[in-house]
């Protein structure tokens, strides 16, 4: 029996996914025959030492890229064979992005950059999507900033407006890649506080691509990456957890190394 990914609770998922770039013996796998899934309403984090296949996951999972071989679903769609045109239109409609450099349009005023999706998809927002976005300007502050091009905000109100504006049609999954890695301390610790609430209160799904054990401390499960395999799987763990098992992780691989 086949079952799917609301069947499995799943935002997300991918089975036997392999990504190898170049050929012959200069051929890298950056995932070797990874399965895992992105729970639905929780807020995961994607870890890993540089090289261990995380992002790549991330692009795969989220459409931006293409497997080697394997399967990949958002919700119950298979995207694995889906044309450019379909992929991004799934996108545009079904999963939201926060990068590290904020990725504004720099001609759009915060309001603007916040309805984006809506525009792109050539429809403007129904009443449920203006409280929405009503709702996120309150909660994230934005308010007075509204009418202000990205260069006349700093850099944590600038990855509010990116947050809101991820959250705004209600996708089913957020992508967030190293989303505090341009940031202060401060405004790190807020943006991650956001997302967190986005999961707990609002029901959203969340994977976040990071190498920041202080910012996977804030997930509800913590996916830990080596060598394009997953190596481990836990529940919430503290930053000093986490940090821990990043450093004998890389002390294990730079041991086999050896």
């Amino acid at each position: 029996m086949n079952l799917s990914s609301t069947d499995l609770g799943l935002a997300a998922r991918v089975q036997n996914l392999t990504k190898t770039y170049g050929r012959g013996e200069s051929a890298v796998r950056a995932l070797d025959d990874v399965s895992v899934g992105i729970r639905r309403g929780q807020f995961t984090a994607i870890m890993g030492p540089s090289g261990s296949g995380k992002s790549t996951l991330m692009h795969i999972m989220a459409g931006l890229d293409a497997a080697s071989s394997g399967r990949v679903w958002i919700g119950d769609t298979d995207i694995t064979a889906l044309s450019d045109l379909e992929l991004t239109i799934l996108r545009r409609r079904r999963v939201g992005f926060v990068f590290q450099a904020f990725n504004l349009v720099p001609t759009l005023d915060a309001l603007g950059n916040i309805a984006l999706p809506f525009d792109l998809d050539g429809r403007r927002p129904s009443a449920l999507e203006r409280a929405r976005i009503d709702g996120l300007v309150e909660t994230l502050g934005l308010g007075s900033r509204l009418r202000h091009r990205p260069h006349e905000l700093s850099g944590g109100q600038q990855q509010r407006v990116a947050i809101a504006r991820a959250l705004a049609t209600a996708p089913d999954l957020v992508f967030a890649d190293e989303p505090t890695g341009n940031l202060d301390s401060r405004s790190g610790r807020e943006v991650l506080s956001l997302l967190a609430t986005a999961s707990r209160d609002h029901g959203q799904s969340i994977a976040m691509v990071t190498h920041d054990p202080i910012a996977a401390s804030h997930a509800d499960r913590v996916i830990l990456l080596g060598d394009g395999r997953v190596v481990d799987d836990k529940p919430r763990q503290s930053a000093e957890e986490i940090a821990a098992y990043m450093l004998a992780s890389e002390l294990d691989a730079t041991a086999a190394v050896a």
